[in-house]
């Protein structure tokens, strides 16, 4: 009987559609759904703050100019990717993302660790002409991003992460345009760039701080 029902569905497409996407929809659930309520997916990390207006911007041209397509933001806790990048991604990092830029193609390195591993000018010379200062890279250039920043619709966008759980204040939101007055795309890209993956080492020196706090006291008394 169980034979014969396996044969049914098999020679039936429509069925076997209907029962793929079925299997499929009932283990996404089971999968997906408890880490909406899982604190460890939800809460952000020690040290995470939301992107202030200039890194905002620069997370936006990241996305438009398609970085995102040979540069993943997800180091796996593996000893070959930790070694090369620095501690494994954890969720907690990633809270403020909308949408996340883990990626899932390495033409180039992982970016998550990447924040102050490098100098503000050595982005720029690379971002102008990579092979400036990786003479084998076959990135592209980007020289047009020498420009100064949109910057018109940035309390639009602060505005309506907020409705989706970014904790912007009204301050922040009305002194964003501020912020970025003056700044050319390339700047936001930049400290984008140089934010990318602090958070957790922050958190960790934070988290250390009370510890270190009474013994530098006692040492001064």
């Amino acid at each position: 009987m169980a034979q014969s029902n396996h044969d049914f569905i098999e020679r039936k497409v429509g069925w076997l559609i209907v029962f793929t996407l079925m299997t499929v929809s009932v283990g996404g659930l089971v999968e997906i759904v408890p880490l909406f309520y899982q604190k460890s997916t939800t809460t952000p990390v020690e040290g995470l703050k939301p992107y202030d207006p200039v890194r905002l911007v620069g997370r936006d041209i990241y996305i438009r100019e398609g970085c995102y397509n040979c540069h993943s933001q997800m180091i796996r806790p593996f000893r070959a990717e930790t070694e090369r990048y620095g501690h494994y991604s954890v969720a907690g990092e990633y809270v403020y993302d909308h949408p996340f830029q883990w990626g899932s193609k390495r033409t180039g390195p992982d970016l998550h660790r990447v924040g102050g591993r490098y100098s503000d000018q050595w982005h720029r010379i690379h971002l102008i002409n990579p092979r400036d200062v990786v003479p084998e890279s076959n990135m592209p250039a980007f020289p047009w991003l020498d420009r100064p920043a949109k910057i018109d619709d940035i309390e639009a966008k602060m505005t309506a992460l907020r409705k989706v759980g970014v904790p912007y204040s009204d301050e922040e939101i009305a002194g964003a345009r501020k912020a970025l007055e003056g700044k050319t795309e390339l700047d936001t890209l930049v400290a984008y760039l140089q934010g990318l993956g602090t958070a957790l080492q922050a958190g960790k020196q934070v988290a250390a701080a009370p510890a270190v706090a009474p013994a530098a006291a006692s040492e001064k008394q």
